[in-house]
């Protein structure tokens, strides 16, 4: 789920990030205000389902409530923290000195002032690792699958659900490994064939007439052709010229071999990084104490444009501003590589972010399978006992999540009518389009899915000091934390299960294709709304209390 750039798109037709198309103007999407912060609009006015960012501020100002800082701790890549756009809304340790290479408040983390990374050591930092079916297969092949026959099946029968695991990892390790390789000599191919793409232009603007018009007459030049074809079909590129549509496609494809080109570790059964780098017992779940506290680690584009929707603040001629900009501070908890999280450093991070102070965690990530998911399960009971909300993107698969689990999940078992704890929520991707509002790639599920919230087409802080579109229910589920931690700044005793209610109770139905069966709320958060059932129906103008949870709400809030 790490990421869904353009290359997860791009054999699908060329369905790039930046779609003019939908906005109905012909505005650089790198230029367009509107565009950039469509996320934060009132549905009721503009007819985007936005999360009405602003008057949800007006609303709760309105009722004479003064607000409390919210530490979200954002279990990520890694964030740079001094980015112009996040460095006034960072969280800093205040019981920590910084660089003295002390512990000095006692946490076991030596100089932890904006968080830890515990997917790096002494040696470094891991940036590509494997994918968990990997780790699964190659952990557990020699006792399934091993030389001798006899001591197979009698493992298989000791350990069934250990078996189970293997199957379905062995399964889609052997699909994934060889789309990762198709669709890495794909982009190779396309790649090198842009100077010929620039050659067959002839000098003319990218049109579908100029294109349709060219004639090629060996076999090589047909495909290219082809792939122009598409090309030129898409609005990004029509009119360009050749040298401008060089540049695009070269940035394009990087992207797009940028995603393919580590999977051949991420798929590689002897490729393992951890005991090198971090140098810790993998095995001993109990082991908490290990990392180093480098925030932002070799790629911390997810994890830095995931801290932008939280809490960015405008600068410069930038006017993107995350949902809790006004409210939050952002803990960077390391956690996901270039590759899956592993299911130790989850619960460690979980932990870590806890005991250190967050009431919100975002958690843009998520795997088939998970080796150490009572673990997990531990920590997300930890989190509930402390009070602290979880916010869980559903995934980019494009696939009912009762089919398909994307760990770590609250519910335990498919069937179960409930989740095991009550402060999990899982969040689906939705679009800027009233007629297609459910992402393509966004799972779903009327059950394990709570609400949906925008995450196409997101503008957000990226490393380096710059900004970007990306898309994918990674960049939904910050909505819906920042969304959390305005709640509980002005209402500060509001419980993660009260949070949940208040989002999903008030969000903005639609019904178009069955967006209604696609969670539980059957609709797009709204923050304002959510702020005024939470006040109606929670809030009981005491210093900040709230009143206790009832089995039934009879007061809503008009959609």
């Amino acid at each position: 789920m790490k990421k869904i750039l353009l290359a997860a798109v791009f054999l699908a037709g060329f369905s790039f990030t930046y779609a003019q198309e939908a906005q109905g103007k012909n505005v650089d999407p790198k230029e367009d205000k509107d565009l950039m912060t469509w996320y934060h609009k009132d549905f009721s006015s503009a007819k985007v389902y936005g999360v009405n960012t602003e008057n949800a501020y007006k609303y709760l100002e309105s009722k004479g409530l003064k607000p409390k800082t919210v530490v979200v701790g954002v279990l990520d890549s890694g964030v740079q923290v001094d980015h112009p756009g996040l460095v006034k809304n960072i969280w800093s340790n205040p019981n920590e000195v910084p660089n003295n290479g002390k512990d000095d408040d006692g946490n076991g983390y030596i100089d932890d002032v904006h968080g830890w990374n515990f997917i790096g050591g002494k040696n470094g930092d891991i940036d590509i690792d494997n994918m968990e079916v990997t780790r699964v297969v190659a952990k557990y092949k020699p006792i399934f699958e091993g030389d001798d026959s006899t001591k197979n099946k009698a493992n298989q029968a000791k350990m069934p659900e250990d078996f189970e695991m293997y199957m379905k990892a062995k399964d889609l390790f052997s699909k994934k490994s060889v789309e990762a390789k198709q669709g890495f000599q794909t982009y190779t191919m396309i790649d090198e064939a842009i100077p010929n793409m620039v050659k067959l232009l002839g000098g003319k603007n990218v049109t579908p007439e100029n294109v349709a018009a060219i004639k090629v007459t060996d076999q090589k030049d047909a495909m290219i052709l082809q792939v122009l074809k598409q090309v030129a079909a898409n609005p990004e590129f029509q009119g360009k010229t050749p040298a401008e549509f060089e540049k695009i496609m070269k940035d394009q494809i990087k992207e797009a071999l940028d995603y393919y080109g580590p999977q051949a570790k991420q798929y590689d059964l002897s490729y393992d990084p951890r005991k090198e780098i971090v140098g810790d017992n993998y095995d001993d779940y109990s082991e908490k104490n290990y990392g180093n506290n480098h925030y932002e680690g070799p790629d911390a584009m997810h994890g830095t444009h995931v801290a932008g929707i939280i809490a960015g603040l405008p600068q410069g001629k930038e006017i993107q501003y995350g949902v809790a900009s006004k409210v939050a501070k952002i803990m960077s908890v390391r956690t996901v590589p270039n590759g899956d999280e592993r299911d130790k450093d989850v619960a460690n991070a979980i932990k870590y972010a806890v005991d250190n102070g967050a009431k919100v965690l975002n958690m843009s990530f998520g795997k088939p399978v998970s080796p150490g998911k009572s673990v997990v399960w531990d920590a997300f009971k930890y989190a509930q006992d402390k009070g602290v909300l979880l916010v869980k993107a559903a995934g980019n698969e494009n696939e009912d999540v009762a089919e398909h689990l994307a760990y770590p999940t609250n519910f335990k078992n498919v069937t179960d009518e409930k989740p095991f704890v009550n402060n999990v929520i899982v969040v689906g991707a939705s679009t800027n389009k009233n007629d297609a509002l459910r992402a393509g790639f966004s799972n779903y599920n009327k059950k394990m899915v709570n609400v949906f919230a925008p995450g196409d087409e997101i503008y957000s802080t990226v490393p380096h000091n710059e900004y970007k579109y990306l898309q994918g229910t990674s960049m939904a589920s910050p909505v819906v934390a920042g969304a959390a931690a305005v709640l509980l700044a002005y209402m500060p005793n509001l419980t993660p299960a009260q949070i949940i209610e208040s989002l999903v109770k008030s969000s903005n139905p639609n019904t178009t294709d069955g967006f209604g069966d696609y969670s539980q709320a059957g609709g797009v958060i709204d923050v304002k709304k959510a702020a005024e059932y939470a006040y109606t129906n929670f809030y009981n103008g005491q210093s900040g209390a709230v009143k206790k949870a009832t089995k039934s709400v009879k007061k809503t809030v008009k959609k």
